[in-house]
């Protein structure tokens, strides 16, 4: 028998994409506010051997994240604009999402180097303690890159999206039926969630820095960009075992702070986003149904 499959999915402009065994659905409340439905095969990278693999998945899962979400997001995108005289293109998408990622690295990994480096470090002799300060302004720039983020009222929409993507994989995994009643009763938070891992992605991240201890700068540097797929795939791991053991008071503590900050990630949705999440989830399942019938 084969093991339970974990769905989960992403929020996109005005709708939701889940990702199934095989397959993504993304749906989309185009301009006239009907459901519009699509899917796709998912390529067979992120399906294979290597997604099996423990580490090794971690750093698949965070290319499938970048590469999957963005294709969902211009998707989303030309259905949102479909009644705009410009379409966004896809070069300008990509164009965007380099320079975001570009900007996070900065932002979340650079930008606390430089601060300790020339504002804490020259006040103390430890190494420890200067990465452990590093950490704690990385956590409290992120704390405070969500806090302003969540004031735009087209991030407010797309968080409602993400809060309903997290009630639909709760109420499937309680058994619930995928119904707007049954589904809105549940949670807005869930462990596998995106922001719980970008905290455990900072933390752990503390540790990894803190092993290096304190070299030169340029090298300080270096190390904070090359060693993201590390820390990733130890983040990962992390985060699928508290999933798995999420029931265990010792692990609920430590998901505890992932969990609160989603409350910065999420809103309630109303029904029509709750559909949106609901008819991609359904559509993944169907498809997984029908495919393991004819196999």
């Amino acid at each position: 028998m084969a093991k339970p499959f974990h769905y989960g999915g992403q929020a996109v402009i005005e709708g939701v994409m889940m990702r199934g065994r095989n397959s993504v659905a993304i749906c989309v409340h185009s301009p006239n506010g009907k459901l519009n439905i699509s899917r796709q095969p998912l390529p067979s990278i992120y399906k294979g051997r290597l997604r099996k693999i423990p580490l090794v998945r971690g750093v698949i899962v965070l290319i499938e994240t970048l590469v999957l979400g963005t294709q969902a997001l211009l998707h989303s995108a030309q259905i949102a604009a479909a009644d705009d005289e410009e379409k966004i293109s896809p070069a300008l998408l990509w164009g965007t999402v380099a320079a975001s990622i570009a900007f996070a690295v900065a932002l979340f990994f650079i930008a606390p180097l430089f601060v300790t480096r020339h504002f804490v470090d020259p006040y103390i002799t430890s190494a420890l303690v200067s990465n452990l300060v590093e950490g704690f302004i990385r956590i409290g720039i992120f704390i405070a890159y969500l806090k302003l983020i969540s004031l735009m009222p087209d991030i407010k929409r797309v968080f409602a999206y993400h809060g309903a993507e997290h009630k639909t994989v709760n109420a499937y995994e309680a058994g619930s039926p995928l119904e707007v009643e049954a589904v809105k009763n549940y949670s807005t938070a869930h462990a596998r969630c995106g922001t719980s891992f970008i905290f455990i992605v900072l933390i752990i991240a503390i540790f990894v820095f803190a092993v290096l201890g304190h070299p030169a700068l340029w090298l300080s540097i270096l190390s904070r960009i090359i060693l993201i797929p590390v820390i990733a795939a130890l983040s990962y791991e992390i985060m699928k075992f508290g999933a798995s053991h999420s029931k265990n008071t010792i692990i609920q503590i430590l998901l505890a702070p992932g969990l609160i900050l989603q409350a910065m990630t999420t809103r309630e949705p109303n029904d029509g986003q709750l559909e949106a999440a609901i008819a991609a989830l359904s559509e993944v399942i169907e498809t997984d149904s029908s495919e393991e019938q004819e196999s």
